[in-house]
Order: structure tokens, then C-alpha cells, then sequence
């Protein structure tokens, strides 16, 4: 059952990955936003999976990805819930547009930020836990140690204000940043694939 959950939560995270880059790349909101929903919670499974195979002297390392796991899927399903319920069906005025619509960077903007900087700590602190023994083993903790970095910039980035002033249109770095972001990840969830999917 831990490999299945494993090779499920690895697929469903790849899979929600590469349509995130999609829709971003045709720029379709509501359906960036839905498959975040997916990915946090396939992502859950990912390291749960992973934590059953913590070796007993690196299972504090493993408790703890367990909880920023779930610290940032909560985040992430109540910013991206918010977007597709309530900034979608009801007429927001413009003082709580700014607040709960994602496209102003605003309250829900920071928090999908701190959200995927606690999601960076999290791979930071399961990749902790692998004992390598083979070459997909070898990258996918190298990808999951390297991915910690993210929490720095996610944690201070808003801090400093400089979504402030977002006026609500696109922006094309910003879908650059993430498309980058996505190749980085996208391998994540298939390395883990293939590392349950190897398991006996």
C-alpha cells in the first residue's frame, strides 16, 4: 500500500505540474489554480510515502517534511479554493478584490508564497531522509535538497513590498519564473515515481 500511495502521489504531482505550465502558457486562471489544489494534496502523499522508508536515525528529519507537508497544502488549498469559489462566483468590491483576488499580489498572493517556500522546506528535509543506493535515488535527493533554497526567497520576498504596487495585469516574468519553477519540479515527482515504482 506505501509503494501504491508512493507511485500515485508521484504521478498525480507530475501530471498536475505539467498542467500547471500549460495553463499558465494559455493563460487560463481558473485552471492553474484548480490543479494547485491537486498538486498540494498528491504532493502530501509524496512524502508520506517517503517517510515510510526513514531509516530510525533520520526520522525527526522525516516528521518534520510530514508537517510543513501539510502546513503548506493548507495554505494552498485555502488560497486556491479561495480563487475558485469566491473570487469567481461573487461580485467582489474593489477593497476585498485586493485582498482575496490572486491577480493583485495581494493577502492571497503572499500566502501562496510562504505556502511553496514551506513546500521547498519540506523537500529540503524528506530529501534528508533518502539513502541513495542507486543513480534515480542519487538525483531525486540532490533535486529535493537543492529545492530547500526556494524558502529563502519565497519567505522574503514579500516581506519587502515589492507586490505592493501590482496593478492586477499579467505579468510575463512572472510566468516565466514559474514555467522555470516547473522544470525544476517536474522531475521531482517522476524520480519518485520510479523510485516506488523499482521497490519490490
Amino acid at each position: 500500500m506505501n509503494r501504491k500511495i508512493g507511485m500515485a502521489g508521484s504521478l498525480i504531482n507530475a501530471l498536475t505540474v505539467l498542467a500547471f505550465a500549460f495553463f499558465m502558457l494559455i493563460h487560463w486562471n481558473f485552471g492553474s489554480f484548480f490543479v494547485c489544489i491537486i498538486l498540494s494534496l498528491s504532493f502530501i502523499c509524496m512524502v508520506a510515502a517517503l517517510y515510510t522508508e526513514c531509516p530510525d536515525d533520520r526520522k525527526a528529519a522525516g516528521r518534520v517534511a510530514m508537517v510543513f507537508s501539510a502546513l503548506y497544502a493548507t495554505l494552498i488549498v485555502i488560497v486556491y479554493y479561495t480563487q475558485c469559489t469566491t473570487v469567481v462566483n461573487e461580485n467582489l468590491g474593489e477593497a476585498a478584490a485586493h485582498i482575496l483576488d490572486y491577480k493583485y499580489l495581494g493577502l492571497m498572493f503572499n500566502l501562496d508564497i510562504l505556502g511553496y517556500g514551506i513546500m521547498a522546506l519540506s523537500t529540503f528535509f524528506i530529501g534528508l531522509t533518502i539513502v541513495a543506493g542507486n543513480k534515480i535515488d542519487k538525483a531525486l535527493k540532490i533535486l529535493l535538497l537543492g529545492h530547500g533554497i526556494f524558502f529563502f526567497p519565497c519567505l522574503i520576498m514579500p516581506v519587502t513590498g515589492m507586490f505592493i504596487n501590482a496593478s492586477g495585469s499579467p505579468s510575463s516574468g512572472g510566468t516565466v519564473a514559474l514555467e522555470i519553477w516547473c522544470l525544476y519540479f517536474l522531475p521531482i515527482g517522476i524520480l519518485s515515481y520510479l523510485h516506488f515504482k523499482d521497490q519490490k
